[in-house]
C-alpha cells in the first residue's frame, strides 16, 4: 500500500517493468527487465507530464536492462535471457545516437563471446563494463574507448587469476560459487568493482590497460547474499573515505535474512573497514530468514550530497543519510503500490537527475517520478 516519508509522488509512467533507469538533459531512459521490451525514451522535461518518444525492442532469449546515456550516445547491454534466442544476435553492447532522443539510431554493436554484458558505468568517453569473453569463466572487468562510438577499442581488462582458464589458470573454486563482475564503478583513477560472491575490489587505473588490485573484501563467506554495488562517496565523510556497498536480496547461499548496505572506511585502500551498516527500520527483527527481493537492491549512482536513494525491492525507495558514516539514518522513503498482478512492490533502480528528482522504476511495471525535500 502506498505510503511515504519526505517524499511527494510527481507522476507516474506506466511502461513494462525495468533494470535500470537514467535521465539525461530531462530525458528518461529505462531498461526493461524481461524481452520483447528493450529501452524506453520518455521526455520528462514536464515531470508532471512524462511523454513517450521512443521505443527500441530486443528479441526473445536476450535482454536490454541496463541502459546509460552522455553526450548524446546512449549505451545499452545485450545479455542472455534464459536459454532460448537466437545465438546471432550475440551478447554484448548497443551503441546509439540520441542526440534527437525521439529518433535513436544505432551506430554499432559491439559484440563478445558467452552471455553478454550485465551492468556498466559511462563517462562520456571510456565503458567500463562487465562482459562474458572467450576463454574466461564468468564476468569480467573490462574498459573501453568509445571515443569513436563507431569502433569501441578496449583498453584493457581485469579478472580475478584463475578465471582466465583458457590462458591456463588454474580455477580454484571448484567447491565455491563462479566468480562473476556485476559491474564497475569508476572514480579518479580508481575502479570500485562488485563481484558477486566473491565480494568487492578496488582497481588503480591510473593505466588504463594495466589495471592492478589494491586490495578486495568478500564477506559472503559470513554473509550469504551477494555484492552488487560499490558506491564511493566523493567527499570525505567525518575525515574519512568512505565506499557504499550494497547486496543484492537475490541468490542467496542459504536461507537469510534480508539483504542490507554495508559502509567502509577505505582511507587506507589497502585495508577496507566495516564501519557501520543501515537496514530498513524494522525490517530485521530476529534474524529469521525472509523471502527473496524483501531486502536491499541498489543505490541511486547519482545524488545529492550525503543523502542517497536506495531501491529496496519490497521495501521501495529509501533516503539515507550518511553524513555520519558510523551512524547511516534513514531520512524519507517512497513505498509504491504493488504493480499490477505483484503482490509487492519490487523496486528495482533509482536515479537522480540535476533537478533533484528522484526515479523509481519498478522490476515488474512503470516508473514513478518523486519529489523530496531531503537533498536541500
Amino acid at each position: 500500500m502506498l505510503s511515504r516519508s519526505n517524499t511527494t509522488l510527481v507522476s507516474h509512467f506506466d511502461c513494462p517493468g525495468g533494470g535500470q533507469v537514467w535521465v539525461e538533459n530531462g530525458i528518461m531512459y529505462v531498461g526493461h527487465q524481461r524481452p520483447t521490451s528493450g529501452t524506453t525514451i520518455v521526455d520528462v522535461r514536464d515531470p508532471a507530464n512524462p511523454k513517450h518518444l521512443a521505443t527500441i525492442d530486443v528479441p526473445e532469449g536476450w535482454h536490454s536492462h541496463k541502459v546509460r546515456v552522455s553526450n548524446g550516445i546512449m549505451i545499452v547491454n545485450h545479455e542472455k535471457f534464459g536459454k532460448a534466442g537466437p545465438d546471432e544476435f550475440g551478447g554484448g553492447l548497443g551503441i546509439y545516437d540520441v542526440s534527437t532522443p525521439s529518433n535513436p539510431k544505432l551506430i554499432t554493436k559491439w559484440m563478445t563471446k558467452g552471455g553478454g554484458v550485465h551492468r556498466f558505468d559511462f563517462d562520456g568517453r571510456y565503458a567500463y563494463i562487465s562482459p562474458t569473453a572467450e576463454g574466461y569463466v564468468g564476468n569480467i572487468v573490462m574498459i573501453l574507448d568509445l571515443a569513436d562510438p563507431a569502433k569501441p577499442q578496449e583498453v584493457g581488462r581485469w579478472w580475478i587469476p584463475g578465471q582466465w582458464t583458457g590462458g591456463g589458470e588454474q580455477y580454484p573454486w571448484d567447491n565455491w560459487v563462479p566468480p562473476r563482475c556485476h559491474h564497475p564503478l569508476r572514480f579518479g583513477d580508481r575502479l570500485y568493482v562488485s563481484y558477486w560472491h566473491h565480494g568487492f575490489f578496488i582497481l588503480d587505473i591510473s593505466d588504463m590497460s594495466r589495471p592492478k588490485a589494491i586490495s578486495g573484501v568478500n564477506t559472503s563467506p559470513v554473509y550469504p547474499h551477494p555484492t552488487h554495488t560499490c558506491l564511493r562517496m566523493p567527499q570525505k565523510l567525518r575525515g574519512r573515505d568512505i565506499l557504499i556497498v550494497a547486496d543484492e536480496d537475490v541468490a542467496k547461499l542459504w536461507p537469510a535474512a534480508p539483504s542490507f548496505v554495508w559502509v567502509y572506511d577505505i582511507t587506507n585502500e589497502q585495508m577496507p573497514v566495516s564501519i557501520s551498516t543501515f537496514q530498513v527500520p524494522g525490517l530485521d527483527i530476529d534474524g529469521a530468514p525472509q523471502p527473496p527481493m524483501t531486502g536491499c537492491h541498489q543505490p541511486s549512482e547519482r545524488f545529492h550530497g550525503t543523502v542517497i536513494p536506495i531501491a529496496w525491492f519490497a521495501q521501495g525507495m529509501r533516503l539515507v543519510d550518511f553524513a555520519d558514516p558510523f551512524a547511516p539514518r534513514e531520512v524519507g522513503y517512497y513505498m509504491p503500490d504493488a504493480a499490477p498482478g505483484a503482490e509487492r512492490p519490487s523496486s528495482n533502480d533509482v536515479t537522480v537527475d540535476d533537478r533533484g528528482l528522484i526515479y523509481l522504476v519498478d522490476r515488474v511495471n512503470g516508473v514513478d517520478i518523486i519529489e523530496t525535500s531531503a537533498f536541500s
